[in-house]
């Protein structure tokens, strides 16, 4: 079965603000594109207060941050996708995802997943993609596994516990 064809969709800090509020209705009203209840739920709820707040600090980060994933022929919002920002000084970015738990298991993952790596491949900056992942999440795991990506360590993430690092770089 072919992927989506999915794009991820920049959002302005007004619609991230009102995403971090979980005022969807406000987010709405500022988003490029309409978002689902998904979107403040508490699944995303932690990312959109740790973007807002970044793009206030760091401004040019908003070209890199999570976005909405967007599939391109049912015209809806299926999830969230993009860079934690931009490429650090050793060329590294961060890829993060959700998806919304109403589409799981449709190839919304993979597809943003591999636009965003293409993105990173082309980008000169970049020279390392990193994702991090739980021990006990095998469908990311198996996601990653396949483009190349490696165990390179583990750390740990106060909000998400305790994460394995994987690393490949780019083409």
């Amino acid at each position: 079965m072919p992927l989506p064809r999915v794009r991820i969709i920049h959002l302005s800090p007004e619609t991230l603000r009102a995403l971090a509020e979980g005022d969807l209705d406000a987010a709405n009203a500022t988003a490029p594109v309409p978002l689902s209840d998904a979107f403040v739920g508490e699944d995303f709820l932690g990312v959109w207060r740790i973007r807002a707040q970044q793009v206030i600090d760091d401004p040019p980060s908003a070209a890199w941050i999570t976005g909405a994933v967007w599939d391109e022929d049912s015209r809806r919002a299926v999830g969230r996708a993009g860079f934690h920002g931009p490429p650090d000084d050793d060329g590294m970015v961060e890829i993060g995802y959700a998806v919304d738990p109403e589409v799981r298991r449709r190839g919304y993952a993979r597809a943003a997943f591999e636009v965003l790596l293409a993105r990173a491949d082309a980008d000169p900056a970049v020279r390392v993609v990193r994702v991090t992942i739980a021990p006990d999440n095998a469908a990311s795991r198996n996601l990653v596994l396949p483009y190349g990506f490696v165990e390179v360590g583990e750390q740990w993430d106060e909000e998400d516990g305790l994460e394995i690092v994987y690393e490949r770089p780019t083409a």
